[in-house]
């Protein structure tokens, strides 16, 4: 393949988000909603999450229907003690030292999150951009994975060819997008097991399958075109 671009996922790709970070992110939307909104707290997360399902980001459904401001909802919900909650795999800064090619973050996540977490990952200095929700714009209009009209639109901004952008995910719903405008796709399994269903070994989305993205380096050579 040529020289690869890695797009990287964060929360359950690069760390253990499902452990307790999403709880704390959770509570926060919750909270927020009850708040901003004037209702029941379980009215509030029944609208949490019917928006993470349609639109991919509760924001979106936020900012959509209510009128909410996008950067202060953000700044909101994710305003807890990263470091205390996060948990993560040793090797992480070494499988990024030895992965060829350039390395970009792309995560539906805030920006001043996403940073916090790499730094407490120790990848900052290996991650050559970061690419956080408030990134995600097509249009004037936010669209986050599984956007397409995002994707295709990282992939111009970065000057690269489909085939040698690599995605590697948790959700079966953005790298079946990915897959689409041509990216090569992994998944991987090991943190998000409870969120999604994992699809079946001949899903011709998926090019490749791991329980931890530590077996990156080991089983990239396995990595279907």
């Amino acid at each position: 393949m040529p020289r690869p671009v890695w797009f990287f996922d964060l929360d359950d790709t690069l760390h253990h988000a499902s452990h307790a970070i999403y709880g704390a992110i959770d509570r926060g939307m919750t909270d927020y909603v009850m708040r901003h909104l004037a209702v029941d707290r379980a009215t509030a997360d029944h609208l949490r999450r019917d928006y993470w399902r349609r639109y991919g980001a509760t924001l979106l459904g936020l900012v959509r229907h209510h009128a909410v401001d996008p950067h202060h909802f953000l700044r909101t919900t994710h305003d807890f003690d990263i470091a205390a909650l996060l948990r993560a795999e040793r090797g992480l800064t070494r499988l990024f030292a030895r992965l060829p090619g350039r390395k970009l973050l792309l995560t539906n996540a805030p920006d001043a999150y996403a940073q916090a977490v790499l730094r407490e990952l120790r990848l900052h200095h290996h991650v050559d951009r970061r690419y956080a929700i408030e990134s995600m714009r097509v249009h004037g209009q936010f669209r986050p994975k599984p956007s397409r009209l995002m994707l295709r639109a990282m992939l111009a901004r970065e000057r690269v060819a489909p085939g040698a952008a690599v995605l590697v995910e948790d959700s079966p719903k953005n790298l079946k997008a990915a897959r689409a405008l041509g990216f090569r796709t992994v998944l991987v399994l090991g943190h998000a097991r409870q969120r999604f269903r994992v699809p079946n070994g001949r899903a011709a989305y998926v090019g490749l399958r791991l329980h931890s993205v530590l077996d990156l380096p080991r089983r990239a050579v396995h990595l279907r075109r």
